[in-house]
This record gives C-alpha cells, sequence and structure tokens, in this order.
C-alpha cells in the first residue's frame, strides 16, 4: 500500500521548523530533522532536495503573501489618485494595518525569515521588500506630479532610510513574540508615530 506523502510531510514541516528556529539554517542538520521526523536521512531527501528547498516550503508562502497585498496596495494608491481621495490612504484598512494580519497568519515563517535565514537566498528578504517599496514610493511620486498634484522632492537615500526605519520598527513584533492584541496597540502608536512624519515628507 503506497505511503501517504501529504502525512509524511506533515511530520517533516513542523519538526525542520524547530530545528531551524533552534539552531539557525546554517547550523540545521537534516539527519536531525529526519529524526525527529521518524524517517530516515534517505527518507527526507525523497521530499526535498536540499536544505535549502525545506526552508522555502515554510517561508514562501509569506512571502508571497506580502507580494500579493504590495499588488493589491499598488493598486488601491492609483485608484485614490482616480478618485482624487489621498487622504483615504492615510486612514482605515493602512498598509500596516494589512500587514499585521498577514504577520500572525504566517507568524513562524516571519521568524524564520528574521531570526534563522542566514545562509539562503531569504537572508535579506527585508531589505528586498524595503528597495522594492522604495521604487514603488518614487513611481507613485511622478505619478501624481503627472497629475499636477504637488509633492515634495525627496532624495531616494532618505527615503530608504525611512522605511528601514518603519518596517524595522514594526516587525520588533515578531522580533519579541508580541501576542496579536497587544501588536494591535503597537500599531496604533506606531500609526500615530509615523504617519504625520510620512505626510509631511512626501508632501500629500
Amino acid at each position: 500500500m503506497p505511503k501517504d506523502k501529504s502525512a509524511t510531510r506533515a511530520r517533516i514541516m513542523p519538526a525542520a521548523k524547530k530545528e531551524f528556529l533552534d539552531k539557525g539554517f546554517e547550523k540545521a542538520s537534516m539527519r536531525s530533522i529526519a529524526a525527529s521526523a521518524g524517517m530516515t536521512s534517505a527518507g527526507l531527501y525523497r521530499h526535498f532536495e536540499d536544505k535549502e528547498a525545506m526552508f522555502a516550503a515554510l517561508v514562501q508562502p509569506a512571502v508571497d503573501a506580502i507580494k500579493d497585498m504590495a499588488d493589491i496596495q499598488t493598486k488601491q494608491a492609483y485608484r485614490y489618485i482616480d478618485e482624487g481621495n489621498l487622504d483615504a490612504m492615510w486612514i482605515g484598512d493602512t498598509d500596516l494595518s494589512r500587514l499585521i494580519n498577514i504577520v500572525y497568519e504566517h507568524f513562524d515563517a516571519f521568524r524564520l525569515m528574521l531570526r534563522s535565514s542566514s545562509g539562503t537566498r531569504f537572508e535579506h528578504i527585508f531589505d528586498e521588500f524595503i528597495e522594492m517599496e522604495q521604487a514603488e514610493t518614487l513611481r507613485y511620486m511622478d505619478a501624481l506630479r503627472g497629475r499636477g498634484i504637488h509633492v515634495n522632492d525627496i532624495v531616494p537615500e532618505e527615503l530608504h532610510l525611512l522605511l528601514n526605519a518603519y518596517y524595522s520598527a514594526f516587525f520588533e513584533i515578531v522580533i519579541h513574540e508580541f501576542p496579536k492584541e497587544d501588536a494591535l496597540h503597537y500599531l496604533e502608536t506606531l500609526k500615530k508615530f509615523f504617519y504625520p512624519g510620512w505626510r509631511a515628507f512626501l508632501g500629500f
């Protein structure tokens, strides 16, 4: 009778997550993961080509969720231009509100990326997100100017610095493993602190 691969994978993933969180990617052992999952190393390699493929399986859904959120936010931001309602960008279901829901849906994946990803292609994933947001913000500012809307002239390096500060503050909730209720309170504090500054910096 063929073995249920999904059941085997269900044993592997928690074992891999614990190993990576406890030891980091570079010190994690495929042999140790296999033992924790109740299988041989050879059996483990039938499911994953290598250690990085296993790490990717744990974190890629979170990465994809952030990219999907960014696409939705970008489309919404351009709709605000069409509607003549840029103020809506700063109220209601903001970027941080959406992001916090994604983080708590994939909390351990974010812990892995922040704490245990050295040596993987995800090691600099948050720098990549910031660079992506920086590029999109600059394009958006150009679009506003093209519509005759006054915005400030900003220095890309300053934008990068502020985005890094903004998201570094946000991801403290993961580093310190805040309960979601506490994180939601922290989120409101971040909004009060950062949003007026963002509006003054960007000029809209």
